[in-house]
C-alpha cells in the first residue's frame, strides 16, 4: 500500500504540456478545497451548492477567474463536483483547480492545480463539459454542469 501511495504522489506531481495536471499529495475532497480556494462560504454536498448560492452569490454560465464550477449530480458523480476557475484560455476552454477527481488512486482525493476543461455544449453555454485525461492524452466523456458561482467582489 505504501508503494501505491508513493506512486500516486509522484504521478500527481507530473506536468506535461497543455494537459498539465499538477497537484499535491494532500488528500482532500472537492468541497472544502473549492471553499478554501474561492472564498465562497457554502456548505453541503457539491451538487447542493448551485441552489444554496442564491441570494448571496451571483450565478451564471460564463466562466470567471475564481468562480466555482458546479457539476450536476449524476450516476457517475453521486455528490456532484466542484472546481475553481484558474485561467480562461479561450471561448470554450478554461483551466481549473479541483480535488478528488478521477476513477482510481492516482486522482481520487488529490488536488489537481491545473486541469483543462472544455465546453462541449451545442449552445456554447458551459452546460456540458469534458475534462482533460492526462493518461490518455485526450478529453473525457461529457459531464453535465449547472454553471458558475461567482465570489463576492472585494
Amino acid at each position: 500500500m505504501r508503494r501505491m501511495k508513493l506512486a500516486a504522489m509522484l504521478l500527481v506531481l507530473v506536468c506535461c504540456g497543455s494537459g498539465c495536471v499538477s497537484g499535491t499529495a494532500e488528500w482532500t475532497q472537492c468541497v472544502p478545497y473549492a471553499r478554501q480556494l474561492s472564498g465562497i462560504e457554502i456548505y453541503g454536498d457539491a451538487y447542493t451548492w448551485w441552489d444554496r448560492a442564491t441570494p448571496r452569490y451571483a450565478r451564471g454560465n460564463t466562466p470567471g477567474i475564481g468562480a466555482v464550477l458546479v457539476l450536476s449530480r449524476t450516476e457517475r458523480l453521486r455528490y456532484g463536483h466542484l472546481a475553481v476557475v484558474k485561467r480562461i484560455l479561450g471561448a470554450r476552454r478554461i483551466e481549473v483547480a479541483h480535488a478528488n477527481w478521477g476513477k482510481d488512486i492516482f486522482g481520487r482525493g488529490y488536488i489537481h492545480e491545473a486541469m483543462l476543461v472544455e465546453d462541449a455544449s451545442p449552445a456554447n453555454d458551459w452546460s456540458e463539459l469534458r475534462f482533460w485525461i492526462q493518461e490518455s492524452g485526450s478529453f473525457s466523456s461529457v459531464f453535465p454542469a449547472r454553471g458558475f458561482i461567482y465570489p463576492l467582489a472585494s
